[in-house]
């Protein structure tokens, strides 16, 4: 009933719009088939749709070499009726119809390049926002061009339609918002991720109010077309001095240009070279006699216990400059650094050490969870596109991106809050792979095989660019792609990353509040913590005044109550109830203070130091803490005295003493023990003990300075060197 519902309104809207159908759709004949051009032209628009999806469904029919009935009829036989409810189904069958269309005209190496392929993915987005009649904008004007007589173009491009040519030419004011982009965009592997396509989209919007433009959609697109051909090219140049393994993909190479050097520094010495990152090491090769030498292989695939982190470098080993990445693993002798030397600022040195970071928490990611050869591929052609896409942004919009903003999906993975929660998602996912593609005809359910297997998206599309081996690129031929977006679903992927991102907005706040409170200076930060721990510093103080014995009443009322609390083993009750009257307090604080601001904690700051007077305090603390290691290393180096009997008689007695305390240990319940060490300590300032402590204590001074401390011996550098060699 509900085909004959849909048949008869298609022919009332065929027989109403009978020359509007005609001027949209039809095209003149070439060199294609009568056949062919007749399967494809022949349905007119479907009256459920709004203009730009029925202009999106025409393309996508074009592109497949379906008619839009056959599209349509696929949809309501393939998908669970889960996705085909009467508010949701001419979105989701556009969602139906640019999958496909995207799985196919991706195979193409140059689809990038097409700007038709760019306009008609751009116009899916605005399709995505404005589905159906009902969401059409309703100021919009009626097209111009509907009774024109419209010429045959070109036709080189795939994409290429001449009766909706001019349908998809959208007005300049029209943009798309942030989730039409997210479940568009990562349809296409190379433009999109899933997890980063949030970051992604804020990053093209920066300046746009949230709401993405074509023209901006249309410079990114061009500009990762650019990126992939400078690295596609870079797999053919024979570089002598960089040999690269099978498999090897040159991601970016730094040092190049005599302006923009890369200076690596070793201990001391520092030199000029080119830095190369592959998606599996760094390679540094220095600048010799107008060539360079062999480059240095830098691991990041093996576990070499690799640290990867930013650092200050300059002439001479001095730190003074923020704009080097710090190289350190067990395979080396020494850290490695290399410096991005630049006048303003240090985003050279930011980039290359996200880039680096993401390869490197690829491999981690890999070697975690014992993955196989096909999902290894997977995970590091994920890395690998993300970079082209990092590398995309940063040159045609100059954006740099923050923590929480990366768009890089192993890096964001590691910064975000709960983000192992997305990488455990995406190993569960990676477990469905299979060797390619789902095998694919048109009576088998698509939506059956999106539940049973997943294919390696990111590695086929690297080898439809030309980046893989052959036997990887033929993986993907003539099968249908199964990625990680499924048509009117959102996988656990995409709610694991929608979690995560929720949170962050909490953490980033707190975030700033801690930035907010820093301040800088020895004197000032010391005041600050005075001031917080004024209480638990007035406790300390009042318990050193009773065990001064000063107020002698108020010391034994002091000592009865804590011997009691002892000997009843009431510890751990005082404590519970320290617990929970902290409890308490901090419910009364929230139930009474709810929406009021928490007021700012008064700190009285010292008095100003000038810059002479603020070096004088920082040497005189830096000796000050000098000291305190002088002494705890002698403490260390006598009890090694002790332990070797470099004095005998002291080791005899402090063996003799280690034997009795162990005695005590077996034999004396611990609360004893504790009251009697308790009980020494409280009352060693007693009147009639005082004198006889005194003396303890001089004797125990006296016979700890008498043990010598074990001899040290020095040795520079270079000479462990020497031995070691």
């Amino acid at each position: 009933m509900e085909a004959v519902v849909k048949k008869g309104l298609l022919e009332n809207f065929m027989q109403t719009h009978q020359n509007s159908i005609r001027s949209l759709f039809q095209r003149k004949k070439k060199s294609s088939t009568n056949e062919e051009d007749s399967l494809v032209d022949s349905p007119g628009p479907i009256p459920q749709l709004s203009v730009i999806a029925n202009s999106v469904v025409a393309r996508c029919s074009k592109i497949l070499k379906v008619s839009t009935a056959e599209l349509q009829h696929r949809f309501d036989i393939e998908l669970p009726e889960t996705v085909k409810q009467l508010l949701t189904y001419t979105r989701n069958f556009v969602e139906f119809c640019s999958y496909q269309a995207l799985n196919m005209v991706s195979r193409n190496p140059d689809y990038l390049s097409d700007p038709e392929f760019r306009r008609l993915m751009y116009d899916m987005m605005l399709a995505w926002e404005a589905p159906c009649v009902e969401t059409e904008p309703e100021n919009k004007e009626s097209p111009s061009y509907i009774n024109e007589e419209l010429e045959d173009e070109d036709g080189s491009s795939l994409f290429h339609f001449s009766s909706t040519n001019l349908a998809v030419q959208v007005d300049d004011k029209k943009t798309i918002g942030p989730e039409a982009f997210a479940r568009i965009a990562p349809a296409c592997p190379v433009v999109a991720d899933v997890i980063i396509v949030h970051n992604l989209f804020d990053a093209l919007t920066s300046s746009s109010s949230h709401r993405l433009h074509f023209l901006i959609f249309d410079k990114y697109l061009r500009s990762l077309d650019k990126v992939v051909k400078v690295a596609k090219n870079a797999l053919g140049l024979s570089i002598s001095n960089l040999p690269l393994d099978e498999g090897e993909i040159t991601l970016d190479v730094d040092g190049a240009v005599p302006t923009q050097p890369v200076l690596q520094h070793v201990g001391m010495s520092a030199w000029p070279g080119r830095l190369t990152l592959t998606n599996y090491a760094l390679y540094f090769g220095s600048l010799g006699m107008g060539s360079y030498d062999k480059a240095v292989r830098y691991d990041l695939a093996t576990d070499l216990k690799q640290v990867i982190k930013p650092e200050l470098t300059g002439p001479l080993g001095a730190r003074l400059f923020d704009k080097a990445v710090m190289y350190n693993s067990s395979s080396v002798e020494e850290p490695v650094y290399f410096e991005f030397p630049e006048f303003k600022g240090n985003s050279r040195r930011d980039y290359w050490l996200d880039i680096c970071l993401e390869i490197l928490r690829a491999h981690r990611f890999i070697r975690k969870n014992n993955f196989n050869k096909i999902q290894q591929s997977e995970v590091l052609a994920r890395a690998v596109l993300g970079i082209f896409r990092y590398r995309a942004i940063r040159e045609a919009f100059h954006i740099c991106s923050s923590q929480y903003k990366t768009l890089l999906a192993f890096n964001l993975a590691e910064s975000l809050p709960k983000g192992d929660i997305i990488l455990e998602t995406l190993s569960s996912r990676l477990a469905l792979l299979s060797g390619g593609g789902a095998q694919h005809d048109m009576t088998e359910s698509l939506y059956t095989k999106q539940k049973l297997k997943l294919s390696p998206v990111a590695m086929l599309t690297l080898g439809q660019l030309g980046f893989n081996s052959q036997k990887e690129s033929n993986l993907g031929a003539g099968v249908e792609v199964v990625g990680d977006i499924c048509v009117g679903e959102t996988n656990l992927l995409e709610i694991a990353v929608k979690k995560s991102i929720s949170d962050t907005g909490r953490v980033e706040a707190a975030q700033a509040t801690v930035n907010q409170v820093k301040v800088e200076g020895i004197d000032t930060n010391l005041a600050v913590m005075k001031e917080l721990l004024f209480h638990l510093i007035a406790i300390a103080r009042h318990i050193e005044h009773f065990a001064s014995w000063e107020d002698p009443f108020k010391s034994t009322v002091f000592l009865m109550l804590t011997t009691l609390v002892i000997l009843r083993d009431w510890i751990r009750y005082i404590l519970a109830s320290i617990s929970v009257f902290l409890a308490v307090c901090m419910l009364w604080s929230r139930l009474f203070n709810r929406g009021k601001p928490l007021e700012p904690f008064r700190i009285i700051l010292p008095p100003n130091k000038n810059a002479v007077e603020q070096l004088l305090t920082l040497q005189e603390a830096i000796s000050k803490f000098e000291a305190l290691i002088q002494d705890g290393n002698i403490i260390l180096l006598k009890i090694r005295a002790l332990l070797f009997a470099a004095l005998p008689p002291a080791t005899d007695k402090v063996a003799l003493l280690l034997v009795l305390m162990a005695a005590v240990f077996v034999f004396v319940p611990p609360r004893y023990i504790i009251l009697l060490v308790y009980l020494e300590a409280f009352t060693r300032e007693l009147p009639y003990r005082k004198e006889s402590s005194d003396k303890l204590l001089r004797r125990a001074r006296e016979w700890w300075f008498r043990i010598p401390a074990a001899p040290v011996q020095l040795i520079k550098n270079e000479e462990k060197r020497k031995k070691k060699r």
